[in-house]
Parts: structure tokens; C-alpha cells; sequence
């Protein structure tokens, strides 16, 4: 096992996530694998504190539910319309509808301010009244990639 130290700067931070990167495949129970896990909490505890989540896109978190529950996009029809409309708002060729956003919402759990953000918006909202259970943003941002859930 690697020297396992604190993160106090980006330069650890990168470091950190390289030596993540190369422990991807590592089996749990193992050396390797407590290496990564410790190497993951250090991670998650520092983008905490230095690297602002903001909100996923209406589109990125629709696709995030829809895996997370183990669906496919035929199934947003009754919330969004034909399967054309579905797969033009998931090519983000068009925006979502008020009575869209409140279905999804509803049925699927995805915060309102998630769904009904404008591109570009800065949101006054504060982020701790969400539900996490319902809706892991920083798991979101770990599938996906850091970038496509900037605001």
C-alpha cells in the first residue's frame, strides 16, 4: 500500500486522483483495495470543503434517474410525451415544459430548482434542503464527470 497522506492542496488532490485512477480495478479486502477506499474518503472530504458541486443539467439528471432506478428513456413518456419528444429533450433539442418538469419531478424525484435552472443560472437556493437520499448529487458528479454538471 501506498503513503497515504491528508490532502491539503490541488497538488495532492491530483495526486490523489491518479493514484485513484490506477487503483480502479483493485479487489475489495485487499491491500489495494483499503487503499482506495481510504484514498476515496480523503477525496469526497476535501472536494467537500475546495470544489463547488453546483447543479447537474435538467438532462444529466434525468439520465442520472433514469439508471439509477433501472429505467429506460420509453419510460419517461407519460411524463414528457412521444418517444420523439423524449429523445428530443434528451438531446437537449428541446427544453423541458413546465407540466414536464412538475411530472418528472413528482414521479421521478428530481428537484424542481434541477429541472427548471436556465442555462447559465446561478441559483440563490441553498443546496443542503435537498434530499440526498433521493437524488446523490456527488454521486452523479462521480459517474459522470465533473465538467458536464458544471453550471
Amino acid at each position: 500500500m501506498g503513503k497515504i497522506k491528508a490532502i491539503r492542496s490541488e497538488a495532492d488532490y491530483t495526486a490523489a486522483l491518479a493514484r485513484i485512477d490506477a487503483l480502479m480495478d483493485a479487489e475489495p479486502d485487499t491491500p489495494e483495495g483499503e487503499e482506495l477506499d481510504v484514498l476515496a474518503d480523503l477525496v469526497e472530504h476535501y472536494e467537500e470543503k475546495h470544489v463547488p458541486m453546483g447543479f447537474p443539467s435538467p438532462v444529466a439528471a434525468i439520465e442520472f434517474r433514469l439508471e439509477q432506478a433501472g429505467l429506460a428513456p420509453r419510460d419517461l413518456i407519460p411524463f414528457i410525451g412521444s418517444r420523439a419528444k423524449v429523445s428530443e429533450v434528451l438531446s437537449g433539442k428541446r427544453p423541458l415544459t413546465m407540466p414536464m418538469a412538475r411530472a418528472l419531478h413528482e414521479h421521478l424525484g428530481i428537484p424542481a430548482a434541477v429541472l427548471l435552472q436556465q442555462p447559465g443560472a446561478d441559483f440563490d437556493t441553498e443546496i443542503e434542503t435537498l434530499d440526498w437520499d433521493r437524488f446523490p448529487i456527488k454521486a452523479m458528479a462521480r459517474r459522470g464527470g465533473s465538467r458536464q454538471f458544471e453550471t
